[in-house]
């Protein structure tokens, strides 16, 4: 593998980071990794971005992608990561998305993927039920044809954002007498504002508001709405979940986390010296350098594949069991680094007006909250252990 870049990449580069420079909102500046934002902060750059034309790099450029190649997308996700730039939210552009251009009508394309483009339209997502969440097939939510219109019931839970939503994709069982679970399964697209639906909060323990459950009571959406075939939207789910893995590797995020972790130790002292002169926090950090190297290699193997024209394969699933972990030993040792000052946390500190500062140093702000956030994503997406049973299935064989 070639790790040079071109003299035109290294043009790209200078592009992008230019563009970024120029036209990243300042006001979000260093508040990219937080997840309460409000609406318009996390569509921001999601606008500036469709304006641009580079708002849905991974498309095919029939639909108004950008045509770049496996290294130009890579480029492009280092330049954002360094800048923690606020990235398109991965529900309409990189999930629902490339299921309806790749199974929807032509008619339900041009009807709901300039709106993805733009940012005009925010999407979420109704997969998980309070007992249907790694065995996906479980799904009890039913959807009813009645003339020229399905009829919904049921409830989806850990919605993420749905109060920002003005859409949702939902799974719902279309024949409750299939033989396998997964036959009697549809996606149907649900507009958010159609009486019926009611989204309430999960407030967190630390205060925040990050996701819903979502009730469907006689939800009565247009025959239209169904991608795909119905009785046949687990293609489709599966579809969106080999999408939905390889972006949850989250590689130049996690990278630039290994910088912000290296300055932190430089700066945290331990009787008297720097945290990362210590050899076993200083281990700690190169095993993670490691590991997340040999992620990234991994990662552009399936850019490089995707290019050619394959899709995400079962190889999402390594970069989904990977990538997590990554992450979640990524937030522990920045937590470990700031020691005590990663305890104080008070919700709405620094946020909604408030003047109020951190007990610590700037950088142990939101540690706390960020490792405890974290733990949720060797869960969804698919569990971890769901993924290990996957690669043992497709991919070993057993």
């Amino acid at each position: 593998m070639n790790l040079d870049f071109s003299p035109q990449e290294v043009a790209f580069r200078d592009e992008v980071r230019t563009f970024i420079i120029e036209n990243y909102p300042k006001e979000l500046a260093g508040i990219g990794t937080r997840e309460d934002l409000t609406r318009d902060e996390f569509l921001a750059w999601h606008k500036i971005l469709g304006k641009k034309g580079w708002s849905v790099p991974a498309w095919p450029e029939k639909y108004g992608g950008t045509g770049w190649t496996s290294t130009q997308r890579y480029i492009w996700s280092e330049e954002n990561a360094r800048v923690d730039a606020i990235m398109p939210l991965p529900f309409g552009a990189a999930m629902v998305a490339p299921v309806i251009y790749t199974f929807g009508t032509e008619e339900q394309k041009k009807e709901y993927l300039p709106g993805i483009i733009s940012g005009d339209v925010w999407w979420c997502q109704g997969y998980s039920e309070p007992g249907a969440g790694s065995d996906l097939a479980s799904v009890k939510t039913t959807a009813v044809r009645d003339g020229d219109e399905w009829v919904i019931n049921g409830q989806k839970t850990w919605t993420t954002l749905a109060q920002f939503a003005d859409w949702g994709f939902f799974l719902c069982r279309t024949d409750p007498t299939a033989k396998k679970p997964q036959e009697g399964i549809s996606f149907i697209l649900v507009n958010m504002k159609t009486p019926g639906v009611e989204v309430r909060p999960i407030k967190l323990i630390d205060g925040g508001h990050e996701v819903n459950e979502t009730w469907l009571t006689d939800v009565r959406v247009p025959v239209g709405n169904l991608v795909g075939k119905e009785n046949e939207g687990w293609t489709c789910a599966k579809f969106l979940l080999a999408h939905e893995r390889s972006g949850i590797a989250g590689v130049a995020r996690s990278k630039r986390g290994v910088e912000k972790l290296r300055a932190i130790a430089s700066e945290e002292l331990v009787d008297g010296k720097p945290l990362i002169q210590s050899g076993d926090f200083a281990r700690k950090i190169s095993q993670l350098e490691i590991d997340l190297t040999t992620l990234e290699f991994t990662e552009l193997r399936t850019l490089a594949a995707e290019s050619a024209g394959k899709g995400p394969g079962p190889e999402s699933s390594i970069l989904k069991i990977k990538g997590t972990e990554i992450q979640q030993r990524l937030t522990e040792l920045t937590l470990e680094a700031v020691g005590n000052y990663g305890a104080p946390y008070t919700a709405g500190m620094e946020t909604d007006g408030s003047n109020e500062r951190g007990v610590g140093p700037d950088h142990s702000n939101f540690t706390a909250e960020t490792y405890f956030n974290m733990r949720k994503t060797s869960i969804y997406g698919g569990s971890n252990e769901i993924q290990r049973n996957i690669i043992s299935k497709m991919i070993l064989g057993l």
